[in-house]
């Protein structure tokens, strides 16, 4: 299954120290030895039409075998940590998951 995770940061968390802390954050979510595959990326510089969002700052795009695995990805140290340290930087997070 695929995980993707859209990520807006707080206006006063879009300065340059604050975005490599949170680019290391991402770079150890996926260090976890659960997910098959994954990335991480900010929006591709395209042009702009009424059908494309490109308002985010950060999308994360995480593969599983499967659904358990998805699951224990959730309570992994790693992805609670994760949590709890970034957490009050978001302004909005979009979570979507594919089978």
């Amino acid at each position: 299954m695929d995980h993707h995770v859209y990520f807006w940061l707080k206006e006063e968390n879009q300065n340059a120290a604050d975005r490599a802390a949170f680019e290391q954050g991402l770079d150890a979510l996926l260090k976890s030895e659960i997910p098959v595959s994954g990335r991480w990326s900010v929006p591709a510089k395209v042009a702009e039409r009424p059908v494309t969002d490109l308002s985010w700052d950060y999308a994360l795009t995480v593969q599983f075998k499967d659904v358990a695995d998805h699951d224990a990805y959730q309570v992994e140290p790693v992805h609670q940590d994760f949590l709890n340290r970034f957490k009050p930087w978001w302004a909005k997070v979009l979570v979507t998951d594919l089978a």
